[in-house]
């Protein structure tokens, strides 16, 4: 195997790890996330649920 062979297959690798994560964040099932996140700035010290360590408290499973 060629060094550069590895490093072509370090870089699709690394490609096709950035189009998962970018798929899995832009998905519509985060859109309620996203929006949330968006509305933390405008909300009253009393409004905001910080959620536990997981980060899916207010999701429901459907």
């Amino acid at each position: 195997m060629d060094v550069n062979t590895l490093r072509i297959a370090v870089t699709v690798a690394g490609l096709a790890l950035f189009l998962a994560l970018l798929v899995h964040t832009w998905s519509r099932s985060r859109r309620a996330d996203h929006h949330d996140a968006a509305m933390l700035p405008f909300a009253e010290s009393g409004d905001v649920d910080v959620p536990a360590a997981g980060g899916d408290a207010n999701r429901t499973k459907e």
